[in-house]
């Protein structure tokens, strides 16, 4: 049964998570704010966070940020607020999704189980997109003939990192950091560029799947 912790100063939006979420068939923890949050989550195995940002003692950018250098599990932000700059802001901090209240509860389930789902995905050394499949042991890239073939290593990374996490977005940052390192001195345009050569060596997979640019934020993959 997952383990999902509820990170969130308001008594009612916590009950109100926890009774759908626990109707799901998920293990509820809940925590009023950022510093138990924290606490719990460096002595206990969890396997998923939702977070509010406007939280005492440790708000939830804070949180997040701690908790993305505690271990690899989805978080998902809910707030008050939904500029696009809170939305960009959150995202390079390391949450995969996020949520806007008022919300429907039904769409958090829902949310949930598509973060949980990724992480699953994301958690193989294989990873199937429409008609071929990327293997990490091998650094292959492997057709439906079985035919391997190799491509440019970062190109293979960067499609492995978005394919693992199908529809999740990722910002620039966060793929330069994570696919070539945080003292990487060149700038973001770099993975436009491996952006377009994988479309192109990929374009008669279309309709398997897409790389999609999102204006202002960066890239997510989409799998058909």
């Amino acid at each position: 049964m997952p383990k999902i912790m509820v990170v969130d100063d308001e008594s009612h939006i916590r009950e109100l998570v926890r009774l759908y979420l626990e109707d799901e068939g998920f293990n509820i923890v809940e925590k009023s704010n950022g510093l138990e949050a924290l606490d719990y989550a460096e002595n206990h195995h969890i396997d998923l966070v939702i977070l509010d940002i406007m939280m005492p003692k440790l708000d939830g950018w804070e949180l997040c940020k701690e908790l993305r250098e505690i271990g690899d599990f989805p978080i998902l932000m809910i707030t008050s607020k939904g500029e696009s700059q809170d939305k960009i802001k959150g995202f390079k901090l390391g949450t995969d999704d996020y949520l806007v209240k008022p919300f429907d509860p039904v769409e958090l389930s829902l949310r949930v189980k598509a973060l949980l789902k990724r992480y699953r995905i994301a958690a193989s050394n294989v990873i199937k997109l429409g008609a071929i499949e990327l293997d990490r042991k091998t650094y292959h890239v492997i057709y439906k003939d079985d035919n391997r073939v190799t491509i440019p290593m970062k190109e293979f990374e960067l499609l492995y990192k978005l394919g693992s996490y199908p529809g999740q977005l990722f910002t620039r940052d966060t793929l330069i950091e994570q696919i070539w390192g945080i003292d990487y001195e060149g700038d973001e345009r770099t993975v436009d560029v491996h952006i377009k050569r994988l479309r192109e060596r990929f374009a008669e997979f279309e309709s398997d799947f897409k790389i999609v640019t999102i204006r202002g934020l960066g890239y997510r993959l989409e799998v058909y």
